[in-house]
């Protein structure tokens, strides 16, 4: 069905029967009229002529291609340039989200000839390979895809961003990373020799090294944020975390586990000839231009040391308060909180519910000019501009307690403390509150309303809860229902009727991903939250005095105008940002 698809789209979106590259005689793109790219662009009124102009005279004196500078220039886009090549190379555009790349054809074309020329092959259609390119017109190239291929070549279109996209999606490393397992796996020693560890280890370091780096880059690619190597009983299993779901990517060789792990410990700086207890540590890594924090940890298991790899991707991860998904309503009242001059705004939930890209991103949202903000985090994820930030350091009694005290005598106007672990570092932090400090943190608790008691839970007193808290918001992530694949769907009777009770309505069907390339056949592509934002008021400040249990705390910050977690969760499922079931898994107890 895709091929036809493909193969009606070739016919379809050039000019005439299969032309230019489409026709079997020849691979060349045709251009019987010869226009130039500049007089398209100003007959279909893409560009004026002053502009086109300006764009000329660029290129006469620094080079490179007209479509490239005008993007550069913000005049077009993209998408733009790859119109108008089509119609001067007579060549047909290709959706790369309609039209799913056939894994084969990626053998045929190395990755580092994609990314030198800015194409991806797509198929192979009556014995010639269709490739997706920039620039068809590229006569060289595409004499250089001949020969690699061993066949004819039908070049098409698409924008510059697609193929790169499509280039970082279906590229995997798995075979480059056999293939340097392959170099891992020493020579078979005699039964009665007895295996020297330190000298396999060195001579597999150079194939390790490659394979850590190839991990690390697949990861960033699948926007992975963890890496799992498993050792088990017959095979090494390496697994990555991609919309807090854990996914399969290789099985390898067990005698390949000793050199990774011990590549991993020399970066993170760790000792390697300590296997029995737990280390973790850091290190940086670069894929492209990207610099990729890691942190690794390592701890023996029954087969052998477990390592798992947290990838801190700052491009991906620094993000605004606006695209966290807070609703209008909360998103107005947690900037509300934001300008407090003073006083405590916290951030709750599970591990890996977003928390501390939430403190990120509010720190993001405050005024560094004016303001010293300072933060003490266990460990630093991200090196901020124009913050102090301090790491906690147990060996050298650093705690979030000390380190909390020693910041209250630094003149600070805001301070962002990592997480509140224990009633110690809680008073403190609730003192500096009431001091004239905006402080920032993070607590475990369920719900906005759970903080409130986690807090007294630590020792502090009621009265002080309530006279330092600003805000709590309260979070879960939740996958979204991929874009390109997402389709109506009956859902199952139990999620008809969360929705329906949350939301007062009936409704009979919902968006769900049906799979596809993009979002490797699960159906979600990356994630949003599901919020809970709670503003301290008179009302609920009398209450908590009062000893008001749980149960009348929530209905009074509902009364106050908080939305429920799990109604926020709903609201997206109607939007069809995500589905009934990823609400119920994420949030079920708060129901």
């Amino acid at each position: 069905m895709a091929s036809d698809n493909l193969y009606l789209t070739l016919r379809t979106e050039g000019k005439g029967e299969m032309s230019g590259a489409a026709t079997a005689e020849g691979t060349r793109p045709e251009t019987p009229s010869r226009t130039r790219l500049g007089e398209i662009l100003v007959r279909t009124k893409a560009v004026t002529q002053e502009q086109l102009e300006m764009a000329l005279e660029l290129q006469k004196e620094r080079g490179g291609r007209l479509g490239e500078i005008l993007v550069q220039l913000g005049i077009i886009t993209p998408a733009e340039v790859a119109a108008a090549l089509s119609v001067q190379l007579n060549v047909p555009i290709i959706d790369l989200k309609a039209h799913p790349v056939t894994p084969e054809v990626l053998r045929l074309i190395p990755e580092e000839t994609a990314r030198k020329h800015t194409l991806i092959p797509l198929a192979i259609l009556d014995g010639h390979l269709v490739v997706v390119m920039t620039d068809p017109g590229d006569i060289r190239a595409l004499e250089e895809l001949e020969a690699q291929a061993r066949m004819r070549v039908k070049p098409a279109v698409a924008a510059r961003p697609d193929i790169l996209e499509a280039i970082n999606l279906h590229y995997k490393a798995q075979e480059e990373i056999r293939k340097q397992v392959e170099q891992m796996r020493p020579p078979a020693p005699p039964r009665a020799e007895v295996e020297d560890r330190v000298t396999s280890n060195l001579i597999a370091a150079a194939p390790a090294v490659r394979a850590i780096d190839l991990l690390v880059s697949q990861a960033v690619k699948d926007r992975a944020s963890d890496i799992h190597i498993e050792l088990q009983e017959s095979r090494l299993r390496i697994r990555y975390r991609i919309d807090g779901i854990l996914h399969d990517v290789l099985s390898l060789p067990l005698s390949v586990h000793a050199p990774l792990v011990s590549r991993v410990k020399i970066l993170a700086g760790m000792d390697i000839a300590e296997r029995r207890r737990p280390q973790d540590g850091q290190f940086t890594l670069f894929v492209g231009d990207r610099e990729v924090n890691i942190r690794a940890a390592t701890c023996n298991t029954a087969h052998g040391e477990l390592v798992v790899l947290r990838v801190l991707d700052k491009s991906v991860s620094l993000r605004k308060l606006t695209e966290l998904g807070l609703s209008p309503v909360s998103l107005r009242a947690y900037h509300q909180a934001l300008r407090s001059p003073f006083g405590m705004i916290l951030a709750s939930g599970p591990t890996g519910s977003g928390k501390t890209t939430t403190l990120y991103a509010s720190l993001n949202q405050l005024d560094r000019g004016e303001r010293n903000i300072m933060t003490i985090e266990d460990p630093i994820e991200y090196s901020l501009a124009d913050i102090v930030q301090i790491e906690v350091n147990p060996k050298a009694g650093l705690t979030f307690a000390n380190g909390l005290r020693a910041i209250v005598r630094l003149d600070p106007d805001v301070i962002l403390v990592g997480e509140i672990r224990d009633g110690e570092t809680a008073r403190i932090a609730i003192q500096a509150a009431l001091t004239g400090h905006l402080v920032l943190s993070s607590v475990h608790a369920n719900d906005a309303v759970g903080v409130l008691f986690r807090l007294m839970d630590l020792g502090v007193e009621p009265f002080l809860v309530a006279s330092a808290l600003v805000c709590i918001v309260a979070q879960r992530l939740v996958r979204q229902v991929c874009p390109y694949c997402k389709a109506l769907r009956q859902p199952s009777l139990e999620e008809v009727m969360a929705y329906q009770e949350e939301i007062g309505e009936a409704q009979s069907s919902f968006y769900y991903g049906e799979g596809c390339n993009f979002c490797s056949q699960t159906g979600y592509l990356g994630r949003t939250g599901i919020f809970e934002v709670l503003m301290m008021n008179e009302d609920l400040r009398r209450s908590l005095m009062k000893g008001a249990n749980a149960h009348e705390l929530k209905e009074q910050a509902i009364k106050g105008g908080m939305v429920p977690m799990w109604r926020d969760g709903m609201l997206k499922v109607k939007a069809g940002l995500t589905t009934p079931y990823e609400v119920m898994r994420n949030a079920f107890s708060l129901g």
